[in-house]
């Protein structure tokens, strides 16, 4: 098993590039099912997620290939294995996305119950009241969903909360329905945009992404796609909150400004000084970090995938901040480990008190999650001495080969066997 070992204290200068979403090439992909022939999905990054989709595709029965490490050739037959099995889904949530498309698409699914990160409880009820809605009959048994319908027929449908993977899954199922979906309460995040954005390439009728309504018109049949995906916005903020840190200077090239105005406005607040450059931004660390609250929340709010990481900046801070998590009720399992590279951070319940502390101070710390493994790895940038970061299997689902990024910035960071 993989580590990341990292010498802290090192000043970071340079540019660093984003790679394209996971988030949205995920779903991306997934839509290919919608419709039969040859699709092409670019700037996909080279992630374990990725390849575990495609290897869920091929299982299906189709053709999937990495032309390149960041595009994937997809041909989908006449004829399919309408199933995801267990093996593969067990270790990534969003191949629930396969849900909507192969009962809108194929008339029928069996679909097994996701996994992924265990940050708390993310149910996929939603999915499923909606995809009930547009007449699709669901049975839970034996951890598989099985969802048949002859073909959906478009509904109105109020998400009783806002899910980003909830709204693409059905909003690929609603693009071949009859007749017109109403999605109500939908979250309006980029990648759902991105998606949306997919789809209409394929011919779907699709209006009101990005706000609280979406309408999609259902149609008989969609042709094949090729799509772009967007910049990881997550690895975006985190590269920006490393250049946040004390005497850095980043330029976060494919950076999206629009993606990223809650992030920023609490970055600045820090006393960090961001500006955008030609085809990205510019962050730098002027000192010591003033301290900041925030509260998570779904876009346009403070990403709960940038928390973790923002803490790290804030336990060097010159004083007290306060984090509220909103999201996921199991979002604090980083802090044990930073306190053990000497943060002072209290929890309780959702809220956690982050009192600064002059430096940090290197240690061996375990990853649990995605996230997480991102903010052991800013702490070890940020520590004194040498920081060993453990179960970064987590690190690689979410994040492109994230020690070769840091290093041309000067970071002495390297990866190798435990």
């Amino acid at each position: 098993m993989d580590q990341i070992l990292i010498e802290g204290g090192v000043p970071l200068r340079g540019e660093v590039r984003v790679s394209g979403a996971k988030n949205a090439g995920l779903p991306t992909v997934a839509a290919t099912l919608l419709a039969e022939g040859e699709h092409l999905v670019s700037n996909l990054p080279d992630l374990a997620d990725v390849r575990t989709l495609g290897r869920l595709l091929r299982h299906i029965g189709c053709e999937a290939e990495r032309t390149d490490p960041h595009r994937a050739f997809v041909r989908v037959p006449s004829s399919i294995t309408p199933e995801a099995p267990y093996e593969l889904v067990k270790t990534m949530r969003a191949a629930v996305l396969v849900l909507g498309p192969l009962v809108a698409r194929w008339g029928q699914a069996r679909v097994s119950l996701p996994g992924g990160c265990a940050i708390g409880a993310r149910p996929i009820d939603q999915h499923l009241k909606a995809l009930t809605a547009l007449g699709a009959e669901i049975q839970l048994e034996h951890g598989y969903v099985t969802a048949r319908a002859p073909r959906l027929r478009g509904a109105t449908f109020t998400f009783d909360v806002q899910t980003v993977t909830g709204t693409e899954n059905v909003m690929m199922a609603a693009a071949l329905a009859e007749g017109t979906t109403v999605l109500g309460n939908c979250a309006r995040e980029p990648e759902v945009v991105d998606l949306a954005r997919a789809l209409r390439s394929m011919g779907a009728k699709i209006e009101g992404e990005g706000t609280a309504e979406i309408r999609i018109e259902g149609v008989t049949a969609l042709r094949p796609l090729q799509h772009e995906v967007i910049a990881d916005r997550i690895e975006a903020g985190t590269f920006l909150v490393a250049g946040a840190l004390p005497g850095n200077d980043v330029v976060v090239k494919g950076a999206i400004p629009a993606h990223l105005e809650a992030l920023v406005e609490k970055l600045r607040a820090c006393g960090a000084s961001v500006e955008p450059v030609e085809g990205g931004l510019r962050v730098r660390g002027n000192g010591r970090p003033r301290p900041v609250d925030f509260r998570t929340a779904p876009f346009p709010g403070f990403p709960t995938d940038m928390q973790a990481q923002m803490m790290v900046l804030l336990s060097v801070a010159d004083g007290s901040s306060v984090v509220t998590e909103t999201v996921f009720e199991n979002r604090y399992m980083h802090v044990q480990e930073l306190t053990r590279l000497g943060a002072d951070i209290a929890v309780d319940g959702k809220v956690a008190v982050v009192k600064g502390v002059p430096q940090l101070s290197g240690a061996p710390v375990m990853a649990s999650d995605l996230r997480a493994s991102a903010a052991l790895v800013l702490a070890g940038l940020v520590a004194r001495g040498t920081t060993a970061v453990q179960r970064v299997y987590h690190l690689d689902r979410g994040y492109e080969r994230i020690e070769e990024k840091l290093a041309p910035l000067g970071a002495r960071i390297r990866r190798e066997k435990a």
